[in-house]
């Protein structure tokens, strides 16, 4: 029988040098080459000096020469020595207010409509729309016996905090009805935190000649959209009959007007800014 081959053993491959380890091995480092002293640079510089002209531009400006280089300096102080020997135009506030312009924007008003009913729903926009957070609104229903304002639905609390107010008129944009407007009164002030807070009867504009302080029903026949749309001019007699017989000393009443009635005070935030308003200006014309 013949004898089995044997299987020739296989020779074992050399490991390269380095390769025991998966991290590549590092790049030697260039060494830098030195210049000679004095010898230039090829490469290109990054900048240029500053305050140096760029290359390739041309100033368009002429350049001044003479008496007109002489006074370059003196130029840019034109308008100052124009206004050095004029009259000053201080204003002597508060013995003298200058009233300010018809667009500014001053403290808030709640406004009503021409037979006394308030324009304020209750919608809340305003408050939304405030980017200080500084309106709180409250609404409640109208009833037949206290009907506030057209439609189903008025403003029972209304607070601006003018410590936080800033006067923007964002939300006079945003109400549907024009209820809130801005006047231009702007003395705003005083000594405590808590006459900063206007509430809602110190917000409410004064009555008009003719108009009777709400609640009282609507116009007849009218809905809120007739109001809106400016078709209520005027109390009727059904609303002074109304308001005769629920409320016979309110001074709005033509009666009680003509017999010399005083109005109904405002609110004793505003009547305190009022006072203190007048005894500021008082003591500043002395």
């Amino acid at each position: 029988m013949a004898e089995p081959t044997r299987p020739t053993p296989k020779k074992p491959t050399p490991k390269k040098q380095g390769a025991t380890s998966k991290t590549p091995a590092a790049r030697p480092t260039a060494t830098p080459v030195r210049r000679p002293a004095g010898t230039p640079s090829t490469k290109p510089a990054a900048g240029r000096e500053v305050g140096a002209p760029a290359q390739g531009y041309t100033s368009r400006m002429p350049e001044s020469t003479g008496l007109q280089a002489v006074l370059a300096p003196v130029a840019g102080f034109g308008v100052t020595l124009a206004n050095l020997f004029r009259p000053t135009v201080t204003e002597q506030y508060p013995s003298e207010k200058i009233p300010p312009k018809p667009r500014f924007h001053g403290r808030h008003q709640l406004n009503r409509y021409a037979d006394g009913l308030e324009k304020c729903i209750g919608c809340e926009l305003c408050a939304w729309a405030c980017p200080a957070d500084a309106i709180y609104v409250e609404a409640a229903d109208n009833t037949p016996d206290e009907q506030y304002s057209p439609g189903e639905r008025y403003g029972r609390v209304y607070q601006i905090n003018y410590l936080r107010c800033i006067l923007c008129g964002l939300c006079i944009e945003a109400c549907p009805t024009r209820a809130l407007t801005m006047t231009n009164d702007f003395e705003l002030a005083g000594p405590t935190r808590a006459g900063l807070i206007w509430e809602k009867q110190d917000l409410l504009a004064p009555l008009r000649n003719g108009m009777l302080s709400s609640p009282h029903p609507m116009v007849e026949g009218t809905t809120d959209t007739d109001y809106y749309n400016g078709a209520v001019t005027g109390p009727t007699e059904q609303q002074e009959a109304w308001v005769t017989e629920n409320r016979p000393d309110d001074p709005s009443l033509p009666a009680n007007v003509a017999k010399g009635v005083p109005p109904a005070p405002r609110g004793e935030t505003a009547q305190a800014q009022a006072d203190l308003t007048a005894a500021a200006t008082r003591q500043g014309t002395r």
